[in-house]
């Protein structure tokens, strides 16, 4: 069976064919709005729907020609549900159902964080179940427990800011550009580690929760009335990045430990840093554990993570038939997975 992925729940087109049969991804492609949002400081969230409307089927054909198949090969059309921003959401949504409507087949919400804790295992190293994953991106920072497809146990989530909304906030304070993570990622190896100390917040709390407001505000304190140079933004970008990275690989060590399991998921856009890349190797190899990541591609919002979760939802038998299910779910949690919407 063949399945299409939709994801539209912010500023990213993603589309992608997934082949259940072979379990094989066939094509994806994903437009981003970076440059559109830019002029803005962030995402506006009218010009995101407006802008999924003008690409999802252009973006759609252009995949479909990549794989060398016809929409009437479709067996299953799998869209972001949710969360994400309503109106983006309801043009995959809108899209996705009037195709499976004209084409009788099934339409299959997901969550988006589920695609994107379920994409590592879409590698060319995937790991095996069960595995803590750590879920790191511009709206979530959670530690999940994953014993199968659907069954997700939280171990623990930022209390305030996610760390990608405060790498975007601090480059902003930085008068970085826009998006802020890559950019302040960036500047950081310009840095010099240690010349600057920021806080570590919750590192010691003895749970497996973050906080990255206080973390922001340290770095707002050291360059309120400071004369801005190439060097002390350097050093700045560099002392927060190392802030950030000590408390994720502090607190994965720490749900390694508590959980006894030897395999850690890494997912999300922050995914993709470097430096927390290679910090995590390291306390890996040093702690006995093993970290697998998506390829760099698959960290950001895209089509191949929905239509591979919904792959594994069918396999796993938790594609539940459900009428009358055109919805979407702005704020959704993890746990409230939805089923298939299956046609008249």
């Amino acid at each position: 069976m063949l399945i299409l992925g939709l994801e539209s729940s912010c500023d990213e087109t993603g589309i992608a064919l997934y082949d259940l049969g072979a379990m094989r991804l066939l094509a994806h492609a994903v437009h981003s709005q970076v440059a559109m949002h830019e002029a803005y400081g962030g995402v506006v969230p009218e010009l995101a729907s407006r802008d999924h409307i003008r690409r999802i089927i252009p973006l759609a054909r252009e995949v479909f020609g990549r794989a060398g198949c016809d929409v009437s090969d479709l067996g299953l059309v799998a869209y972001t549900e949710g969360p994400g921003l309503a109106g983006a959401l309801l043009v995959g949504a809108s899209f996705a159902h009037a195709l499976a409507l004209a084409l009788r087949v099934p339409a299959l919400g997901i969550h988006h964080l589920e695609g994107h804790l379920l994409s590592p295992l879409l590698s060319a190293r995937p790991a095996g179940f069960p595995f803590v994953a750590l879920l790191v991106s511009g709206g979530h920072t959670q530690l999940m427990r994953v014993d199968a497809v659907g069954r997700y146990l939280l171990l623990g989530e930022t209390q305030d800011d996610a760390a990608g909304e405060a790498f975007d906030k601090t480059a902003k304070l930085l008068g970085l550009g826009y998006p802020g993570g890559p950019a302040l990622s960036q500047v950081a190896l310009r840095g010099v580690s240690g010349r600057y100390r920021l806080p570590r917040p919750m590192m010691d709390s003895g749970d497996l929760d973050f906080s990255f407001s206080g973390l922001k505000t340290a770095v707002l304190t050291l360059v309120r009335g400071r004369e801005p140079s190439e060097e002390f933004t350097a050093d700045v970008a560099r002392a927060f990045e190392d802030a950030v990275v000590d408390v994720l690989v502090a607190k994965c060590a720490q749900a390694m430990d508590a959980t006894g399991l030897a395999r850690l998921v890494v997912a999300g856009g922050v995914g993709a840093n470097r430096s927390l890349r290679a910090a995590l190797d390291a306390r890996g190899k040093r702690c006995g554990f093993e970290v697998f990541y998506p390829e760099p591609e698959l960290c950001t919002d895209n089509g191949a993570m929905i239509a591979f979760a919904a792959a594994l939802r069918v396999n796993a038998g938790l594609a539940a038939p459900r009428r009358n299910a055109f919805t979407v779910r702005p704020r959704w949690e993890l746990g409230e997975a939805s089923g298939i919407a299956e046609p008249p």
